[in-house]
């Protein structure tokens, strides 16, 4: 596709630079947008990261990996290319990649929302020849409502259920969302327990700086105490577990973007679903096309051929990028670590 970036069975190349974004197989030189599974693979050899994400990275490889990390803008040079990360805005430490040589400058977006959170560095614009955008929500129907909206409905299901002698479950995924959600809680309401995953990346986020409430382990010695009016934040796979059956009475939620659509909660089988998602809405992914200026949009995983189609039809070059990254909803599936 041009000596900056291209599309290999292992991933996205930078033939120029020798080194691959996010590699679904094993690779020497591996550069990471962010510490999602499909985005962050076991095996290869270095990795090179944002230096707020190198917590998060280290935690989901186990600490066994080669990692090094730049800080925001920061530059190095390898084999001519110009390498930098810049604010994503998806989960914390979430990069977009720029890439220059000899005048021309790629970028990958990684996964990305145009909207601030307190948890993550807020998204930040670049210029560029070449924009790889992901595409998870790129229909018209996807727009969000305001976070502020959201925790008010959230606080006022927790009271209902508090009242009814319910604990209140949320189910969201333990890397990002979980984290956003524990964020805009209101800690005063009641005692806030959280899943081990949650805990343990809990602790990478507050090491960066962001505040989140006090909150109990899920744990059977702490059951009795969740039980007073409680909340859980917990993954998707615990749905139906043991230690969620000996809470006894409790509803259950979903925090996600695909709540937007009616059905999605009848079909995971929740009291309720929240709207509340960290990838970019359709008026975001559009903002951020826009603010690239970029000649040619290279769109992934989501909803890439209406994205696409839409693309050029307001006359821009875009193109179908089939890669192996995966979508928000498959995150939340198959989230059990």
């Amino acid at each position: 596709m041009s000596q900056l970036l291209t599309l290999s069975e292992r991933g996205l190349y930078s033939p120029q630079a020798d080194l691959y974004i996010d590699p679904w197989k094993p690779v020497p030189r591996a550069l990471i947008t962010h510490a999602h599974g499909d985005h962050a693979r076991w095996g290869s050899e270095a990795y090179l990261c944002s230096q707020k994400g190198e917590g998060v990275l280290r935690i989901r490889l186990h600490q066994q990996a080669k990692i090094e990390s730049l800080a925001w803008e920061e530059k190095c040079i390898i084999n001519g290319v110009s390498i930098s990360f810049h604010p994503a805005g998806h989960i914390l430490g979430s990069a977009q990649i720029r890439l220059e040589y000899q005048g021309e400058v790629a970028v990958v977006s990684g996964d990305y929302k145009t909207v601030a959170d307190r948890t993550c560095d807020a998204f930040q614009p670049i210029r560029c020849h070449t924009f790889v955008t992901e595409s998870t929500f790129g229909l018209p129907v996807y727009r969000w409502r305001e976070d502020a909206q959201i925790f008010q409905e959230i606080h006022q299901w927790w009271e209902k259920n508090r009242a009814e002698k319910k604990v209140s479950v949320i189910f969201a995924y333990s890397l990002g969302k979980a984290q956003r959600v524990l964020s805009g809680l209101d800690a005063t309401l009641g005692p806030i327990g959280v899943h081990q995953s949650v805990a343990q990346l809990n602790q990478a986020y507050i090491a960066e700086g962001v505040a989140l409430p006090p909150c109990v382990p899920l744990l059977e010695e702490n059951l009795s105490r969740l039980k007073e009016g409680g909340i859980v934040v917990a993954p998707p796979a615990l749905d139906g577990s043991n230690i969620l059956r000996k809470l006894g009475s409790h509803a259950s939620s979903f925090a996600s973007g695909w709540m937007q659509i009616r059905g999605q909660r009848r079909r995971r089988g929740m009291d309720r679903g929240f709207v509340l998602s960290d990838h970019a809405d359709w008026p975001g992914l559009l903002s951020a096309v826009e603010a690239t200026g970029a000649e040619n949009i290279w769109v992934t995983h989501g909803q890439i051929h209406p994205f696409v189609r839409y693309l050029r039809e307001q006359g821009k070059n875009a193109l179908p990028l089939n890669t192996q990254f995966h979508s928000d909803l498959e995150h939340e599936l198959e989230d059990g670590a």
